[in-house]
């Protein structure tokens, strides 16, 4: 008996010490998740913006920089797990405050950026400069002057279009977007470029000319074939949207507009006639002319 009671005694300390260290290590490990998942005691709603080709080390990193997370180490495993095969998509994301890092891994890899783009239409004949102040009036992150520096040669070839964009979307995202969307668009017409004996540059300076000159579809391809004929007869082109005309023969050095599909297609595919001039009065309308003496009639009947 006093055998067994001695037995007993010795076991009840063992027991009682390995009830402490189990407690001990699932305190730790409740200590140790909410260090490594929960967010920074810096932590504050923040905004980022992740870029096309952009590295999964680089977007982690930002957000441990900015103290959205902890550790970006942590966020890259919950990110590899959580988006399977699929690419990171890029634009904003805005992270509300006092998100686990799960929480933040979950809504990157799933694309829900908790940001909406904001829709911009760019009307036909628009000019750089013009698509330049409207994108700074639009996004916040915009520079104005960098994306103008990056657009130096590109007049005539950012396509007019309704875009969506986010607030902090970057120069070179917003250049692809517009010269991509031109690529497209003209590759529908590439067989009738190809078999028109003009050049793609000629063609989009003569359509971002008409884009100032006609005032649509309608008068737009005749105008195109009187513009188109006074180059044949050697005559200067003489238009008010290019004032370079006036006094040197043959198209301008380069677009002066950023042209839409009408303008395009009627620089393509000029009407034939026997005019050479052409006015629109206050309302509008065009009249058309053959020869100067009636061109002169027009202007004091219409614009005087």
């Amino acid at each position: 008996m006093e055998d067994e009671n001695f037995e007993l005694r010795q076991s009840k300390p063992f027991k009682v010490t390995t009830i402490i260290n189990i407690i001990i290590a699932i305190l730790g490990i409740i200590i140790l998740s909410y260090y490594l998942f929960s967010a920074p005691n810096e932590n504050k709603i923040e905004t980022i913006h992740i870029s096309s080709g952009e590295s999964l080390n680089s977007i982690t990193s930002d957000l441990e920089n900015k103290k959205v997370v902890r550790y970006s180490s942590v966020l890259k495993i919950f990110i590899i797990l959580f988006k399977s095969d699929r690419q990171i998509t890029i634009g904003d994301y805005l992270f509300e405050k006092n998100q686990p890092v799960f929480k933040i891994a979950w809504q990157i890899a799933r694309g829900n950026h908790n940001v909406n783009p904001i829709k911009i239409t760019f009307k036909e004949g628009i000019t750089n400069e013009e698509i330049a102040t409207i994108l700074a009036d639009k996004l916040s992150g915009f520079r104005k002057d960098l994306f103008l520096t990056n657009i130096d040669t590109k007049q005539g070839y950012l396509f007019p279009d309704t875009y969506s964009f986010f607030p902090l979307s970057t120069t070179e995202e917003i250049v692809n977007s517009l010269s991509s969307n031109f690529k497209k668009r003209i590759s529908l017409l590439n067989s009738k470029i190809n078999s028109s004996g003009k050049s793609l540059s000629d063609i989009i300076i003569m359509a971002s000319i008409l884009e100032k000159e006609a005032a649509g579809k309608d008068d737009a391809p005749i105008i195109s074939g009187i513009l188109w004929n006074r180059i044949k007869m050697g005559m200067p082109l003489q238009v008010d949207a290019a004032m370079s005309t006036y006094k040197t023969k043959g198209l301008p050095s380069e677009p002066i507009s950023n042209p839409g599909l009408v303008t395009i297609d009627a620089s393509l595919n000029p009407v034939s006639s026997n005019y050479l001039f052409y006015l629109h009065d206050k309302n509008g309308v065009v009249h058309f002319s053959k020869t100067y003496q009636e061109h002169k009639l027009n202007i004091n009947r219409y614009l005087k």
